[in-house]
């Protein structure tokens, strides 16, 4: 089990023991705001489960029906989480109103204020891990489950805030209130989840500073190397493919380009090493012969990389 799986394993454990306590003590007071808390715990169990389920898949190497390998799969989580969070996002914008419109009583205890803060802490923490080890590791699941915990943050804040001022006052209007901004926290979050996930299912092209590496290492390249184009990359959940064309002097023998073609991509896999490349060698376009003196592209590389 790899450090990402392990990942997902912690935050499905912690959300299964908050969610448990959020529901009971909900349960008990009636307060909406921690019940609808619990509500959105218990997604982030069945969200961790199913990003472990997936990163597990998208570890697994191509197979004779899958050429490129199954990162996908992390995509695919990052959807199916969005559209699940929208949809409870709005099942407790829903029961807000509910519960607005009955009058019903909520009776409040210290155990809901400490459940609640007690929240706070645990999503705090897993939306560190899970950030720190989505960048580590490039795992959009693991980031998407990192942006849903930081929102868990701000509903979990707002739940506290509704106990303490409902708790002072004696006026219900504030549990409700703060029920309203959980579900709408949770929604908004769930479509930038939903972005994300849908770019990377759409063979959306390399970010712009991993572009600037790649174009970096392509125009410093020495002669014989004589340019390049056709580039284009695409995103496929951790995993970044590319192909492009790249020109070799035409005097260069094929057993010499080929060998100077392993060079570049070792250098482009040292800079980025989750890129799969692929590197269709040309002649040089340039006409020139053997009496014509000094190669016209070596100058120009050359005056290129001087520049530089």
């Amino acid at each position: 089990m790899d450090i990402k799986q392990k990942a997902a394993l912690f935050a499905a454990s912690s959300a299964a023991f908050l969610a448990a306590g959020k529901f009971a003590v909900g349960l008990v007071s009636g307060s909406m705001a921690v019940a609808s808390s619990g509500l959105d715990s218990l997604l982030d169990v069945f969200m961790s489960a199913m990003n472990f389920l997936a990163i597990r898949k998208a570890a697994q190497p191509p197979d004779e029906t899958h050429d490129y390998g199954h990162t996908k799969a992390e995509n695919l989580a990052a959807v199916a989480q969005s559209l699940v969070i929208i949809f409870t996002g709005f099942v407790i914008l829903y029961k807000a109103g509910e519960k607005f419109f009955s009058k019903a009583t909520i009776r409040y205890s210290p155990l809901d204020l400490g459940i609640m803060v007690l929240s706070l802490v645990f999503s705090l923490i897993i939306s560190m891990v899970l950030r720190t080890i989505g960048k580590k590791t490039d795992s959009n699941a693991l980031q998407a489950d990192a942006l849903h915990y930081t929102s868990d943050l701000c509903s979990n804040s707002a739940a506290i805030l509704a106990i303490i001022l409902t708790y002072y006052t004696g006026k219900t209007v504030f549990d409700l209130l703060f029920a309203v901004i959980i579900g709408v926290f949770i929604i908004l979050s769930a479509l930038s989840i939903l972005k994300k996930g849908s770019l990377g299912l759409m063979d959306t092209r390399i970010s712009k500073p991993m572009e600037k590496t790649l174009l970096d290492i392509l125009n410093r390249q020495p002669f014989p190397f004589a340019g390049f184009h056709k580039l284009r990359t695409r995103v496929s959940g951790n995993k970044i493919f590319g192909d492009l064309h790249v020109l070799f002097c035409r005097k260069l023998k094929v057993e010499e380009a080929h060998d100077r073609t392993k060079e570049l991509e070792a250098d482009i896999h040292h800079r980025l090493p989750a890129m799969d490349i692929v590197i269709h060698i040309e002649p040089c376009e340039e006409e020139c012969g053997e009496d014509e003196g000094p190669c016209k592209i070596q100058q120009k590389s050359a005056s290129i990389r001087v520049e530089g």
